[in-house]
């Protein structure tokens, strides 16, 4: 049985990535275990890591649910971060945006 998942977003320009996903997550990485890796620990054995591989970079997409949707969207917009305004999709609410390297994002929230 599977009792974690940790979600990667492949970037060429690990600074921006980092000072990107800051913002996105409201504090700075949880850990660093390898050169070029960066990685921000979520509840229940979730993780999102933000690699340095630029072959691949922005060619991914990030699914994040959110408890409170309108007050992740007010901190992140606080912090500098743009992002559109809520909408309906796949049976709650959505708000789109993508990091500095087109890695497309989706916040979901009831």
């Amino acid at each position: 049985m599977f009792t974690s998942v940790f979600a990667t977003a492949s970037v060429r320009d690990l600074r921006a990535a980092e000072a990107f996903y800051t913002q996105l997550f409201g504090a700075e990485p949880d850990s660093r275990p390898m050169a070029g890796l960066l990685e921000w620990h979520l509840p229940h054995g979730a993780a999102v890591q933000v690699f340095q591989d630029p072959d691949r970079a922005g060619a991914g997409s990030l699914v994040l649910t959110t408890d409170d949707l309108d007050a992740d969207v007010e901190r992140m917009r606080r912090a500098g971060l743009e992002c559109g305004d809520p909408q309906s999709g796949g049976g709650a609410r959505i708000v789109r945006l993508s990091d500095p390297e087109g890695t497309r994002i989706v916040l979901f929230g009831a």
